[in-house]
């Protein structure tokens, strides 16, 4: 059995967002399932978490979800190819972390932001080597760069850092296709 990359996507699962970003982050599933990648991500049905599931799976893709026991209680859980039930949202950035061959930032809030930040500090101290790209798609993103960029400025945070992710505006970005095809070599 040939090995199967994962691509990690952080996204929210908020179906308030912006029909925009949903239908921009199901086509980025078609894109992670056309390049040879599967999916691993939270496991929800909703906002950006179900929309990349969905395009993943319309491509023929296969979807991994992992969700603690009990956020079924704030979000429809996915019909995933496998569900992996863990007990608390650390165990599930774990293994998420531990399936990645990328990680893909999709519009999203306070818990993208939490995984975000928790891969970029595992980077910056060595824990983890594999690409991280924000998916700034209508410049969703450009106030977490500034963020980023100030705190850079303000020397709380090495210049190294902003190296440690990618940050594109598009789905069809060459950059995503550029580490798929890397990744498998």
């Amino acid at each position: 059995m040939s090995k199967r990359y994962y691509a990690c996507v952080y996204g929210g699962a908020s179906d308030r967002m912006d029909d925009f970003y949903k239908t921009q982050v199901e086509n980025l599933g078609r894109v992670i399932a056309e390049n040879g990648f599967s999916l691993v991500y939270g496991a929800g049905a909703t906002g950006s978490m179900g929309a990349v599931a969905r395009g993943v799976k319309d491509a023929g893709g296969y979807v991994m979800g992992i969700s603690p026991f009990f956020i079924k209680n704030f979000e429809e859980i996915f019909n995933c190819d496998n569900t992996v039930i863990v007990d608390t949202m650390s165990e599930r950035k774990t293994l998420m972390e531990k399936h990645a061959d990328i990680y893909i930032i999709a519009p999203g809030g306070i818990g993208t932001m939490d995984e975000f930040f928790q891969v970029l500090t595992l980077k910056y101290l060595k824990r983890i080597s594999e690409p991280i790209v924000i998916l700034n798609i209508n410049g969703f993103y450009d106030s977490l760069v500034a963020l980023i960029d100030d705190l850079i400025s303000k020397k709380v945070v090495t210049e190294e850092v902003r190296s440690f992710f990618d940050v594109v505006d598009s789905v069809e970005s060459q950059v995503l296709v550029d580490y798929f095809n890397k990744i498998k070599e």
